[in-house]
């Protein structure tokens, strides 16, 4: 083992992994969320029938194989499954070889709910059969950190290793803490992002009993944020993974760097178990201490990826607190929500927008908001509506709120040496 580097370092993203409803792999995804292609359908993955809602965004068929042999995957919940794609994606892209320093190489993995497919099954079989029929893999196949422990025992990954859980902000978290722990010197390079796969009979009753999922079965407008007809969320699946390295480690091996992160805010509403605190003041505060850690001024952001659930509370409050924070500015710059296209993907979520974001830095291409087509007059920035635009970004922003009052922002920019 090599020695631990020291003092504060600058990190970079190297590789990008993304697993969604409306593509399989990051550059699939990619264009498909440039050209406005929506992911929701008819749920399939569990019979939703008596359910209030019934359209959901399932990442489509994709070679599990690739990554795991058939008894590997059996001992794995869907989260971890797409955990495991999205991050094998990422290494490749990264070029990273982990066996030369596995031990500076870590990985951490932000899950919102865990293997709730395995927990219902294995529920039934409880009730149905008996305590002596319930698989013996259940606890290892269900617990949230599993996403991160099963990706660190397939690529090798053997330093800092944990799961964030903050609800919506799981993913977000990650990549955050992933960051810190490269730049107070714990490890050369983090595997950080997010995986959900709750699609689920349960996952389904209980957020729309709580009023939280869209009722609006049709599915190729269900998911509408900001617009003023919207209604509730649209569950969904996925994972998003980011290789977060040390800068000069990076520039050392002839990495590709896709652009620099440079700040990360956290806060609590301390308010509602589900309502986010009242004008938006918890999120802009994490907008603002994001802001402050980056350096950044206000009128310097080009885009920002919006948490964006299409629910009536958090869009508007998310509006206010953009408002809040870049005052007048608020109304320049573009702010898209990738969720209109792929789903509220909970743990996965920030995850997921954080890989988005430093595509549309790479590319200098922000994806639309679809199914904005009625205009609610306390949602009045510019939400790239149903076409994507080309527009210079060299520093962006993803917000990713979630309940219990979690919020979380992040910020990278392009890298500039």
């Amino acid at each position: 083992m090599t020695g631990m580097i020291s003092g504060e370092r600058r990190v970079v993203v190297t590789g990008l992994g993304l697993m969604v409803a409306n593509g399989v792999g990051r550059e699939q995804a990619w264009k498909n969320l440039l050209d406005g292609v929506n992911g929701i359908a008819p749920t399939t993955r569990c019979d939703v029938s008596d359910l209030t809602s019934q359209v959901s965004g399932e990442v489509p068929e994709f070679d599990l194989f690739t990554y795991l042999d058939k008894k590997e995957a059996r001992r794995m919940d869907r989260f971890t499954h797409l955990a495991i794609a999205a991050a094998g994606e990422a290494i490749d892209h990264s070029g990273l070889d982990i066996a030369k320093e596995s031990e500076l190489i870590g990985c951490m993995i932000g899950v919102g709910i865990g293997g709730m497919e395995t927990l219902e099954r294995e529920f039934k079989t409880f009730f149905d059969r008996g305590p002596g029929r319930v698989s013996p893999f259940l606890v290892p196949m269900f617990i949230p950190d599993m996403a991160a422990g099963q990706v660190s025992i397939r690529y090798g990954a053997k330093g800092p290793n944990f799961n964030t859980v903050s609800a919506c902000a799981s993913g977000a978290d990650s990549i955050g803490t992933a960051a810190e722990v490269i730049k107070r010197g714990d490890a050369v390079a983090m595997i950080a992002g997010g995986a959900e796969g709750a699609v689920t009979r349960m996952s389904i009753a209980a957020f729309a009993n709580s009023k939280a999922l869209s009722s609006n079965n049709d599915y190729e407008t269900a998911s509408r944020p900001f617009d003023i007809n919207r209604d509730g969320f649209v569950l969904g699946e996925g994972a998003g993974i980011m290789i977060l390295e040390e800068l000069e480690h990076a520039r050392a091996r002839g990495a590709n760097i896709i652009c620099e992160f440079l700040g990360y805010g956290q806060s609590a509403d301390a308010f509602h178990v589900t309502q986010p605190s009242e004008n938006g003041e918890g999120a802009s505060r994490a907008m603002e201490i994001a802001l402050s850690k980056a350096a950044i001024d206000i009128d310097n952001v080009d885009y920002i990826n919006a948490h964006g659930t299409s629910t009536p509370l958090n869009d508007k409050f998310e509006t206010m607190s953009m408002k809040k924070v870049f005052g007048e500015n608020a109304y320049s710059i573009p702010i898209s929500s990738t969720k209109s296209m792929v789903g509220h993907t909970l743990g996965a979520a920030g995850g997921i927008e954080s890989v988005v974001t430093a595509l549309s830095i790479r590319d200098d291409k922000i994806h639309p908001t679809i199914n904005l087509t009625h205009k609610d007059p306390d949602c009045d920035l510019d939400y790239v509506p149903d076409e994507s635009r080309e527009a210079p970004i060299t520093i962006a922003m993803s917000n990713s709120l979630g309940f219990g009052g979690h919020n979380s922002s992040l910020v990278f920019s392009k890298y500039m040496g």
